[in-house]
């Protein structure tokens, strides 16, 4: 990560991404691997700011030998946080990949209830966003399954499943655990390619070189989907500005970061000039686009 404090990332990325209530109380979903223990201790060092009380759970699936070094791993943090550690074993259940994931949301749905927790935080990040995307659209989708992972919805009733870390790439999380000298586990089953997702994921690996950009574009794509789904008041601005747009055949191609620029100002009721490509910029005055300006 760029800069000297790639920790400081790690936890203003939580910070934005507005997915905790303050005074909410927060079941770490913690598995030991880097992407988890990053999780856990930047969502403990962001806690008092975000007014957080936190918990850590461990799911032991005790499929693989190195199942106690996992755990060995999630009780040295929780040790080295001081955060109160539920290790709860899952039950015998098929071992493929769907039937372990529900019945892993299940026990750690009820950790939550019996530790008093109204949400659960996972470590998925930018690049599980893509994957999540890809599987979805060879599956064949619309737009709910274009919309990946949600970061916040309903787990069971009164407990949500929460996931701050979308917008972040795995690489800055090891960094994250180096800087902070802690300890993780690696899952020898990652490398597994006869696992779809596995698969998808050597594949995405091998574009990332020439798309640089890809994981931003994914989560930027399934972000505007979800947000279109939902009606809410972004995706609302955001279709006003496009449908403005629409009528002038020398803004149909202006890029999203500048349409997000236009949105962004129209919620916050701003006004001020706004470029969208060289020589057009669109005037908005408190929250309401007045015209576009183009330079002679």
């Amino acid at each position: 990560m760029r800069g000297a404090r790639p920790q400081r990332e790690v936890e203003a990325s939580i910070e934005r991404s507005g997915v905790f209530a303050k005074g909410e109380h927060v079941l770490v979903a913690c598995s030991g691997g880097a992407d988890s223990i990053a999780l856990a201790a930047a969502l403990h060092a962001v806690a008092a700011r975000l007014n957080l009380e936190l918990s850590v759970a461990h799911v032991n699936h005790a499929l693989r030998a190195s199942a106690w070094q996992d755990e060995c791993v999630v009780l040295d943090l929780a040790a080295r946080l001081g955060v109160p550690l539920d290790i709860v074993a899952l039950p015998e259940v098929a071992g493929d990949e769907e039937s372990l994931r529900v019945a892993r949301y299940a026990v750690l749905a009820e950790s939550a209830r019996r530790n008093g927790c109204s949400v659960v935080a996972t470590a998925h990040h930018a690049q599980d966003q893509s994957e999540t995307v890809l599987l979805a659209l060879l599956r064949g989708t619309g737009p709910a399954g274009l919309s990946g992972i949600a970061q916040r919805r309903a787990l069971e009733p009164g407990v949500d499943l929460a996931r701050p870390l979308l917008r972040v790439a795995p690489d800055a999380l090891r960094a994250y655990c180096h800087v902070k000298a802690l300890a993780y586990a690696v899952d020898p089953t990652n490398a597994d390619s006869s696992k779809r997702r596995n698969a998808v994921r050597e594949a995405l690996e091998a574009l990332r070189p020439i798309f640089p950009g890809l994981d931003r574009a994914v989560a930027r794509a399934a972000e505007t989907i979800a947000a279109e789904q939902a009606g809410n008041r972004r995706a609302q601005l955001r279709r006003s500005v496009r449908e403005r747009f629409a009528d002038d055949s020398d803004l149909r191609d202006v890029d999203f970061a500048h349409v997000e620029a236009a949105v962004r100002a129209l919620e916050g009721g701003g006004t001020g000039t706004y470029l969208m490509k060289p020589g057009i910029s669109l005037r908005i005055e408190r929250g309401s686009m007045r015209g576009i300006i183009t330079e002679q």
